[in-house]
């Protein structure tokens, strides 16, 4: 799995990423993570989309 570096966020936009996280009881690195993965699974067909599920299951 890849690591990635957000720079020059809003200092709003991450206080928003923030709440949102507490609000859902995800981390703020998980909430990203969610929120990523569901912006790549609209453009995804259904093969795709499970075998992105199979890979994340399979890491965790």
């Amino acid at each position: 799995m890849a690591t990635v570096t957000v720079r020059k966020l809003d200092d709003q936009v991450l206080d928003r990423l923030k709440r949102r996280a507490r609000q859902q009881g995800r981390s703020l690195e998980a909430e990203l993570r969610e929120i990523m993965m569901a912006a790549v699974a609209r453009d995804m067909t259904p093969d795709e989309k499970w075998q992105l599920l199979e890979r994340v299951a399979g890491a965790a």
